[in-house]
Order: C-alpha cells, then sequence, then structure tokens
C-alpha cells in the first residue's frame, strides 16, 4: 500500500466562508474577515487505500470534502486527480472527474429523489455517464443492488419504503453505477444503528477490494475510522494537525487535541488497525 502511486493530492486548500454582519455594521459598510473552514490543508490519497477524516463537528471535514468535489468552490489551493487540475476542470472534462469522484452523503434520504423508484435513480446515473450496460436498464440496476447486497426486488420501491440501512446501500450502488475511481463517504454510517454501521463498514471494505477503489471517508466516530482506515488525518478548526497510519495516530498520537479526541470517544480497537 505504501509504494501505491496517489490517485489524489491536495496541497494547500483554503476554504472560508463571510460571517452575517450586525446592523451596525452593514449601515456602516464594515468588512468582517472569513472564517477559513479549511486552512491550508495537503493531504494525498493513493489507490486502493481508506483515508479516514476525522474530526469534531465545526473542524471543516465536510467542507474539505466538498472542495474537493467541487460541490463548493475553494478559495485557493491545488486539487489534482491522477494529475489533472479538478480546480480548472469546465465543461465535459469536469463531468469526466465527476463520475470518476462520487460521494456518498450522511442522509440518503435527502440525496436520493423521493418521487424515484431505486431502479429509476440508479439507472439515471448510469444512463447519464453512458455507462457499459446501460442500455439494459433491468439487467444494469439488478447488477448494482446486487453489488451492495440488495435484492434487484428492491428496483420498484422508493426511497421511503426502505430501512435506513438499505436507503444509504442504493446511495452507494447509484454512486458505484458510474463507475468511480475514488469514494467520498461524508458521515456515511453515523446516524445507523451499530448492527447496521458494522454492517456497511463491511462493504466498504468489500468494495474496496472487488473494485480497487480509494475512499475518503469521513468520521466524527474514531472507532469507526479504527475498523475501516489505512491512514487517518485529525481536523481542527480547518487544519490537519496530525496524520499518520491509523495503528500509529490512535496507539500514539502526537497531537494534544488528538490526544484529546480519544480521550472524549469510545477508544478504537487498536488491535484491528494496528
Amino acid at each position: 500500500m505504501n509504494g501505491s502511486p496517489a490517485l489524489l493530492r491536495v496541497v494547500g486548500l483554503r476554504k472560508g466562508f463571510g460571517l452575517r454582519r450586525t446592523l451596525a455594521e452593514r449601515i456602516s459598510r464594515t468588512e468582517t474577515d472569513p472564517v477559513l473552514a479549511v486552512d491550508d490543508v495537503s493531504l494525498e490519497l493513493r489507490r486502493g487505500e481508506i483515508l479516514g477524516l476525522a474530526g469534531e463537528s465545526g473542524s471543516g471535514k465536510t467542507t474539505l470534502a466538498r472542495c474537493i468535489i467541487r460541490l463548493v468552490e475553494p478559495d485557493s489551493g491545488t486539487i489534482e486527480l491522477e494529475g489533472v487540475n479538478v480546480r480548472e476542470a469546465q465543461g465535459a472534462e469536469l463531468r469526466e472527474l465527476r463520475r470518476r469522484m462520487q460521494m456518498v452523503f450522511q442522509d440518503p434520504y435527502s440525496s436520493l429523489n423521493p418521487r424515484m423508484t431505486v431502479g429509476a435513480a440508479i439507472h439515471e446515473a448510469g444512463r447519464v455517464h453512458n455507462r457499459p450496460g446501460s442500455e439494459d436498464r433491468d439487467q444494469f440496476v439488478g447488477a448494482a443492488l446486487e453489488r451492495v447486497h440488495l435484492s434487484p426486488r428492491l428496483a420498484k420501491r422508493r426511497p421511503r419504503e426502505l430501512s435506513g440501512g438499505q436507503r444509504q446501500r442504493v446511495a452507494i450502488a447509484r454512486a458505484l453505477a458510474v463507475g468511480p475511481e475514488l469514494l467520498i463517504a461524508d458521515e456515511a454510517v453515523s446516524a445507523l444503528d451499530v448492527s447496521v454501521q458494522a454492517q456497511l463498514l463491511n462493504l466498504f471494505l468489500d468494495l474496496r477490494e472487488e473494485l480497487g477503489l480509494s475512499i475518503l471517508f469521513v468520521a466524527h466516530q474514531l472507532a469507526v475510522l479504527a475498523e475501516i482506515a489505512d491512514r487517518v488525518a485529525i481536523m481542527n478548526h480547518g487544519r490537519i494537525v496530525e496524520i499518520g497510519d491509523a495503528g500509529a495516530v490512535f496507539g500514539d498520537p502526537r497531537d494534544d487535541y488528538t490526544k484529546a479526541l480519544l480521550a472524549a470517544h469510545p477508544h478504537p480497537r487498536l488491535s484491528d488497525v494496528a
């Protein structure tokens, strides 16, 4: 794994958001400095690697993830996917990059169209990106559902008819239907019961092995990252304060913030990541 080439490279990324000004500030036209949600972040994600991104709420994890896929436009810095400048891409090149980088959100119900059946949502993703096999809708959708261990019979159901775990599997199936190389999972298991979390973590690990996926796994639960991540990056106030092999970071943390996080959370199962 250590010798694998970098698929994703982020260098010096910054993203700030302006504060809401008071009435007095608006009248006086006083400008306020933006708050940096992402502050000079650099990281690499290798092929076939799972990189965990941890930190408290408001640490900048989700903003960083959305900047990488350009759901949020960064203010400065570089994002490269296998040498291609993501920030400069436009038109067809940007569409292809977004195919190669897919995101799974925390709440699958809000990311799935409630008026579309499961099958329609998955097929639309494949059709829009001209994926091989998408011309045969039933076979394409059935294979996508089976890949995430769901029955093809669910294709005719709508999101409201599914459990939370099933909806998240559908969201993963839709993301995989376009053939990505990088999957960004943003708190993808945090809203689920512990038993369902374990099943989905095993699914992510299986998909990494079967498809050679690289995964940026965003989570505030350190125990979750201990189960799944090869390396871990810890964010605090928009900055990465520590990054390294999961076993080293959890077993012998260097930064005081990492130590505080470990003290405040159930201790990760270090035997699984050492």
